[in-house]
C-alpha cells in the first residue's frame, strides 16, 4: 500500500508539461478522445515551456496517424524545425477495420467537428501558438485538409494537400470559412486520384480545378496566375493578388505519392509571408 502511495505522490509532484509530452501518447500510443484518437510528435530539441507551431497532417486511406511518422519528412522538415505535429485517424466505418476520410459533409463522423476538437485537447497537453496551426493531408487525407479550409479555414494559418481535392459537393458560390492560404501538390501522372477527379460509387472524388475555382471566388483573386514558376521538380502557378489569402498550384512528373521535397516546399509556403 505504502509503495502505491509513494507512486502516487510521485506521479502528482511531475511537470504536467513532462506529462504531456512523454506520456500518454505520443507518435505510437494514440492519444483518445471522445469520438476517435490522434497522435502527437513534438520538437526533440523542445524546452518543454515554449508555444509551439503545429501542423496537422491527416493520413491516406487505409493508414492510420501512427504511419505518417515513419516517412520522415514530417520529423526531419517539421518536427526538428520546432513544429508539434498531430496525426488525426480516421474514423473506421461499421463492420471494418480501414481508417478513411470521407471528407464531404454528412458521411459519417464529423470530421470537421473531431478535428477541432483533437486540436483542443492536443492544447491541452503541449502549448500551442494559436497564430501558427497549420494542416496538411495526403490523398484522401488531401481531401480532409481542402475540408478543413473550405469549412473550419479561420482555425488555421495554411493549409497543404497532396493528390487531394475538395470533393462533391462542393459549395455553389464560395466556402463558409471565407479565404486561405492554401498550396495543393499534385501529380500529373496520377491515376488514383486524377486532376479531374473520379467518381467512385455514389460519390466522386473532387477536381482540383474545381476546388481551385471555388477557392480563387472566396478570396476574389483574378482568374490567371500573378506567378508561374518552374524548376527540375515542380511546375507552379500561384494567385497572390487575392483580397485575402493566397493559393497555389504546383504538379509533379510522378503519380499517387509524396514526391520528394513535398515537406521543404509545404513549410516554405506557409511560412512565407503574404505578399
Amino acid at each position: 500500500m505504502r509503495i502505491f502511495f509513494l507512486l502516487a505522490v510521485l506521479s502528482y509532484l511531475l511537470p504536467s508539461v513532462a506529462q504531456a509530452s512523454e506520456a500518454p501518447c505520443g507518435p505510437e500510443a494514440a492519444c483518445e478522445i471522445e469520438g476517435g484518437s490522434y497522435h502527437l510528435l513534438t520538437p526533440p530539441e523542445w524546452d518543454g515551456e515554449k508555444a509551439l507551431p503545429a501542423i496537422f497532417f491527416y493520413h491516406g486511406h487505409r493508414s492510420s496517424g501512427t504511419s505518417v511518422f515513419r516517412g520522415g519528412a514530417l520529423k526531419s522538415v517539421f518536427a526538428e524545425a520546432g513544429y508539434l505535429v498531430i496525426a488525426p485517424n480516421g474514423a473506421t466505418a461499421p463492420g471494418s477495420d480501414v481508417r478513411r476520410w470521407p471528407a464531404r459533409p454528412g458521411a459519417g463522423r464529423d470530421d470537421v467537428a473531431f478535428s477541432l476538437a483533437v486540436l483542443e485537447d492536443a492544447a491541452g497537453r503541449v502549448p500551442i501558438n494559436r497564430e501558427r496551426v497549420y494542416a496538411s493531408g495526403f490523398s484522401a487525407g488531401g481531401s480532409m485538409a481542402w475540408m478543413m479550409a473550405c469549412y473550419a479555414g479561420e482555425h488555421f494559418a495554411g493549409f497543404v494537400s497532396i493528390s487531394g481535392a475538395l470533393r462533391r459537393p462542393v459549395p455553389k458560390e464560395t466556402c463558409p470559412a471565407g479565404p486561405v492560404r492554401l498550396l495543393q501538390i499534385h501529380g500529373f501522372a496520377d491515376r488514383t486520384v486524377p486532376l479531374e477527379g473520379r467518381g467512385i460509387g455514389d460519390w466522386h472524388q473532387g477536381d482540383v480545378f474545381e476546388s481551385f475555382g471555388l477557392a480563387r471566388r472566396t478570396a476574389n483573386c483574378r482568374s490567371q496566375p500573378d506567378e508561374i514558376t518552374l524548376d527540375a521538380d515542380f511546375r507552379c502557378r500561384e494567385w497572390t493578388s487575392c483580397d485575402s489569402g493566397a493559393l497555389k498550384l504546383c504538379l509533379h512528373d510522378g503519380g499517387h505519392g509524396l514526391p520528394k521535397g513535398w515537406a521543404d516546399l509545404g513549410r516554405d509556403w506557409l511560412e512565407a509571408p503574404l505578399r
